[in-house]
């Protein structure tokens, strides 16, 4: 199986070394993709300093490039964010929005940097609002040219105003962790059929091209008798 790379970026509000259950739950993700020969490195973005803007590079020692070589280099995204009054992080919509100039960075064939890179998630805090924090980071990095494996995002939620931390529990819940390793599964699953089957190019010229070396594919095939053709 081949190796994959992930970078997962734990868009915590807490500076290291201070315990995050973000990088807890991250971390536990990151192991369950290790099963499927997929590895990287977790990212705790407050230790950076990453200017506000919507450009590649924001100058004035943005250290937003550097985190940007890491995840053009891999092959899975994992984004990782605290609950902070029912939606994301600063941090994580700052994510976002420097990845927003992925878009205008395209390759040859006219397909954004980010077009066939997986995305994933994973949410946690004592108050609710999960599912419309995934839903608004996949919405995002699907716009950017990620691809959303099934069952993408994972989460716990504590009890209403409980003050419990995911950090605290004794143990992992059962249900969080069957989550965790269907998002590993799939994650990898699909990175893997992604980087063996590229995305058809954008560009009219690369895609007439892409489809004239195709027609001359399928003709060998025919001229050689195999079934099918």
């Amino acid at each position: 199986m081949a190796g994959l790379t992930v970078v997962a970026v734990n868009c915590t509000l807490k500076r290291s070394p201070e315990p995050s259950s973000t990088e807890l739950l991250a971390r536990q993700v990151l192991d369950e993709l290790a099963g499927w020969n997929a590895h990287g490195e977790l990212i705790r973005v407050v230790d950076y300093d990453v200017r506000p803007g919507v450009r590649a590079d924001e100058g004035h020692g943005d250290e937003w490039p550097l985190l940007r070589k890491k995840i053009a280099a891999a092959d899975i995204l994992l984004v990782a964010t605290p609950t902070w009054l029912g939606n994301m992080s600063s941090v994580a919509q700052r994510v976002l929005e420097r990845l927003d100039a992925e878009l205008s960075d395209t390759d040859d064939a006219g397909r954004p940097a980010m077009v066939g890179k997986v995305a994933i998630a994973a949410v946690v805090g004592n108050e609710d609002g999960a599912h419309k924090i995934i839903a608004d980071l996949f919405q995002g990095l699907n716009d950017i040219g990620f691809t959303i494996p099934a069952q993408g995002g994972t989460y716990w939620n504590g009890a209403a105003m409980a003050g419990v931390d995911y950090r605290d529990l004794d143990d992992t819940p059962a249900a969080v962790a069957r989550v965790n390793a269907a998002v590993a599964r799939n994650a990898a699953h699909l990175a893997r059929l992604l980087r063996d089957n590229r995305y058809q190019p954008y560009d009219d010229e690369a895609r007439e091209s892409a489809h004239r070396t195709s027609d001359r594919r399928r003709g060998w095939f025919a001229d050689v008798g195999l079934p099918g053709f």
